[in-house]
């Protein structure tokens, strides 16, 4: 049988898709009726973990006490903990720029990442689901200002593809390519672009001549965003739109500069940051300061100027010249009265650099992590998958939702954003994302939190420094390929990896932040599932070749017996894509066994289907699938082997067309053992008679064909 007859029925109740977590506070939760909240992304650059005060609150939850003898504060920041939510075991994607945001925009891992892994910068990412589009759908104003770097152009000398308004931003002011964050007043040599989707003629344009010579970029995007709000709500008045504004500050990477005078007095509507026209430009209201003009690049901080170096009074100031936008920012909120009701995640995209900059004209010496302990209580720095390059300073503050003063120790990782701000707006979680929603911890329920993957790759030459904090172990480590997962809690991490083979050593960062005490030789069997783990929850990416790609993924070791067929399950309802069914809050309508991975829908509304079960490979090798789904309009599928992204056809697909699992127009295998293989499969689309799912592979001593009844059976953990 190729069909299967669902029936549907009316959904009346929510389920529980959340399980446990690991929070080290547990305030009173509180339950507030809200509508859809605005939404402010705040993502910085080479912020280290210390380098954010409020970690060093309440040492006895880091993990390792350490004493920090140079202290520079961030009063808003703080504030914005104590009012809010501390994420201290966040990750980011990777330790390195590119990668992270590429991740954090697509809601995948770095595992499955297509194009933009390693120091692949400027390359254009893949057109799927991004924070954009999926808040966009979602019914918001959408916009991104400051730094993008994942769209084509700079480095990559390819077009660009992937520009913030090719990826859900109805709006977006910055700096496009990697290398323009690193000079913090973009119109000295890199451009400034603009692009307004709301104009009668929406054009995207270099705006570089209308910018100041005297506009620190800090200061630019922040006016430019505060800006952009004040016109928003004025325009929601009439649509009735909440905002997400994605706010990409480059500071405080290197080169060290900083701006030419204080921050101006108040904030919000009145003070602060203002947007202004003068002499033929648009730009902030601190370009125009007098004394700015002569003496750009020469403001210290008075609360940093005790510091001994310069190096270290830039990098604290820029730091500074954030919190104060985000103080700003806040009161601007305030003024307008949404302040309740708005959602604003502040983190970074990795650890601390110790790079000075990429220009004679304003180098001022590498930035030394050691001076302030950058990296907090954990060894490692940008580039390393040590702790302190991968763990990210990271608030989260919505009075409405979030009670004041959490601290939590849950891992998490930038893959879950996508999925954490689409269960904010009330939509489903993409399949394709590899993340799930911390709403639950963000909102004082941690029991409810289902775990979620923490995985990252990241080959770079050279070798960890060897600063007098980090262990000897440490000092001096071998980078090359590096790979980290996440398995009942403990890290795996492995550097200079030449196989698939090599030991994984694993450390319990909870308790271990300084990663001292390799666990390995006491746990055989968990190093045996983190080696399965790092090749089943990946796919190669043909850009970035990597030793992993050709290893065969290990099949699974089924508890108890199988049954033939795949399970189904029929959910109702008009789904924009295909969704995460793990993470869709209301049940299934009808549910049964199918024989193969087809499905006949009845009934008059869409719907989606999720099938799970086992497919079995017949002997070791490579081998690529292919799907097919009808010809009716909004039929879409999605198709997950383990962990791996296997099938996308989804948000640029073209019902009835056959797409494979290469990924492109080259050839991509799968490497995979004999035996059974978790599968999972998403479907959505019209009811009708002309519904059909089918799935085909090659391989082995197997020419294209449907993938037989016989090769697929389902278990108790199926589903």
């Amino acid at each position: 049988m190729k069909l299967v007859s669902l029936l549907s029925v009316l959904l009346t109740s929510l389920v529980p898709c959340m399980g446990a977590s690991g929070q080290a506070t547990k305030p009173a939760a509180r339950s507030v009726k809200t509508s859809k909240p605005n939404v402010i992304f705040i993502l910085v650059d080479d912020m280290g973990w210390g380098d954010l005060d409020s970690n060093w609150s309440q040492q006895k939850l880091n993990g390792r006490t350490v004493e920090r003898k140079n202290e520079f504060k961030t009063p808003a920041l703080s504030a914005l903990a104590r009012e809010g939510i501390q994420l201290r075991r966040h990750y980011s994607a990777a330790p390195v720029c590119a990668p992270a945001r590429a991740s954090l925009l697509l809601g995948v891992h770095q595992g499955n990442s297509r194009v933009v892994r390693n120091n692949r910068f400027d390359q254009p990412i893949e057109d799927s689901h991004t924070l954009g589009t999926v808040m966009r759908d979602a019914g918001y104003d959408t916009a991104a200002i400051g730094k993008w770097g994942v769209g084509g152009g700079g480095q990559s000398h390819v077009p660009m593809t992937a520009g913030p308004h090719q990826r859900g931003f109805n709006y977006f002011y910055g700096i496009l390519d990697h290398l323009a964050g690193h000079f913090h007043y973009p119109s000295e040599s890199r451009d400034v672009f603009e692009y307004n989707g709301y104009a009668s003629n929406p054009e995207w344009k270099n705006i570089k001549d209308q910018v100041p010579q005297t506009a620190y970029s800090t200061d630019l995007f922040a006016a430019r965003a505060k800006q952009w709000i004040v016109d928003q709500r004025k325009s929601a008045r009439k649509t009735g739109k909440p905002f997400f504004l994605y706010l990409a500050f480059p500071a405080p990477h290197g080169n060290l500069v900083v701006p030419g005078g204080p921050y101006p007095s108040g904030g919000g509507l009145k003070g602060g940051l203002q947007w202004v026209k003068k002499e033929g430009t648009e730009s902030v209201n601190t370009a125009f300061d007098a004394k700015a003009e002569k003496n750009k690049d020469t403001y210290i901080h008075p609360d940093n100027s005790r510091f001994p170096n310069d190096v270290a009074k830039r990098h604290s100031t820029m730091i500074r010249r954030v919190d104060d936008a985000v103080a700003d920012l806040i009161r601007l909120l305030k003024d307008l009265k949404i302040d309740d009701n708005t959602m604003i995640v502040f983190t970074s995209d990795n650890g601390p650099h110790n790079e000075g900059g990429s220009d004679s004209r304003h180098w001022h010496g590498a930035q030394n992590p050691q001076f302030f302990k950058s990296y907090g209580m954990m060894d490692g720095i940008k580039r390393d998958c040590w702790e302190g390059g991968m763990r990210v300073p990271t608030l989260v503050r919505w009075p409405a939702r979030i009670p004041k003063g959490q601290i939590s120790l849950h891992p998490g990782q930038f893959h879950d954003w996508l999925a954490t701000l689409a269960d904010v707006a009330g939509v489903p979680v993409p399949a394709r994302s590899d993340g799930v929603s911390l709403l639950p911890t963000l909102t004082g329920h941690a029991d409810q939190q289902k775990p979620g993957i923490v995985y990252a790759e990241y080959n770079f030459a050279g070798k960890t420094p060897e600063y007098k904090d980090f262990l000897g172990e440490h000092k001096g480590a071998q980078r090359g390929q590096q790979q980290i997962v996440f398995v009942d809690g403990l890290k795996g991490l492995r550097m200079g990896v030449k196989d698939a083979d090599k030991d994984f050593m694993i450390f319990d960062t909870l308790n271990d932040p300084q990663e001292s005490k390799d666990l390995a030789s006491s746990k055989p069997e968990l190093q045996a599932r983190m080696k399965a783990a790092a090749l089943s929850n990946r796919r190669a990416s043909l850009p970035s070749k990597t030793v992993f790609d050709s290893a065969l993924v290990p099949a699974v070791d089924v508890k108890g017996t199988v049954s033939p067929g795949l399970r189904w399950a029929l959910y109702e309802g008009d789904f924009p894509w295909v969704p995460d069914f793990r993470q869709w809050k209301k049940p299934a309508s009808a549910h049964g066994v199918t024989p193969s991975p087809s499905v006949k829908m009845n009934g008059s509304d869409k719907r989606g289907v999720e099938l799970t079960g086992y497919v079995k490979i017949p002997e070791d090798g490579a081998y690529t699938f292919y799907l097919t789904t009808d010809e009716n309009k909004g039929s879409k599928a999605f198709v997950r082997l383990h962990g791996m992204e296997l099938i996308d056809a989804d948000k640029t697909y073209e019902p009835g067309a056959e797409v494979s699992s290469d990924l492109g127009d080259r050839k991509n295998p799968v490497y995979l053992k004999a035996g059974l293989h978790p599968i999972r499969i998403g479907y959505v689309g019209n009811s009708g008679t002309a519904s059909k799912l089918v799935l085909k592979w090659e391989g082995p001593g197997l020419s294209k064909q449907e993938i037989p009844a016989s090769a697929f059976s389902h278990g108790k953990e199926s589903r």
